[in-house]
């Protein structure tokens, strides 16, 4: 069995992201060995039900965009459960802004010109986003996409998002558009 096809069965029995670092600890295999067959197993699912689905240096097993339509009825409840402008206004800068560390709690407030900390306990909760220690400030936290979030979005890297470049350079410059 070849490295790909472990990795395959690693993503399948978590059910949730792991990391390449991770990965690696457990096959007891170097990065470069498992980029690379990272890059084998998303050849080998091009094209089938079931795609890898990656953030930053985390990857997933998720769902083929084309089946989404199928898949919406299994998840139903949680796809339809309205997110509201807050949740939709703050998971737009947290993917548009975020540049690899996350988008702290304060850049996002500041942004909104509101208080986000209910918001982004519910994306939280939800899988939608993932909260890690900030890196500048260990008293706070950085918010980045979670993996979850792009399997709900039928996308397998935020630069699939529609006009991300724009989009994202518009928030950089904190030009926030309104969301519909």
């Amino acid at each position: 069995m070849n490295i790909s096809n472990h990795i395959e069965a690693l993503l399948f029995l978590s059910g949730k992201p792991l990391s390449i670092k991770e990965i690696c600890k457990i096959l007891d295999k170097k990065e470069r060995e498992i980029n690379e067959a990272i890059l084998d197993l998303e050849k080998e699912l091009n094209g089938r039900g079931i795609r890898l689905l990656k953030a930053d240096a985390n990857i997933m097993l998720g769902t083929a965009p084309e089946s989404d339509e199928y898949c919406k009825s299994l998840i139903k409840e949680e796809l339809d459960r309205n997110l509201g402008r807050a949740g939709l206004e703050t998971l737009a800068i947290i993917i548009y802004k975020n540049e690899g560390g996350g988008v702290s709690r304060n850049d996002i407030d500041r942004i909104r010109g509101v208080n986000s900390a209910f918001t982004l306990g519910n994306l939280a909760i939800r899988g939608l986003v993932d909260r890690k220690i900030n890196p500048k400030d260990k008293r706070s936290f950085v918010y980045k996409p979670s993996v979850r979030l792009f399997q709900f979005l039928g996308i397998t890297k935020k630069e699939d998002l529609p006009e991300f470049e724009k989009f994202s350079e518009q928030i950089k410059c904190e030009k926030l558009f309104t969301i519909q």
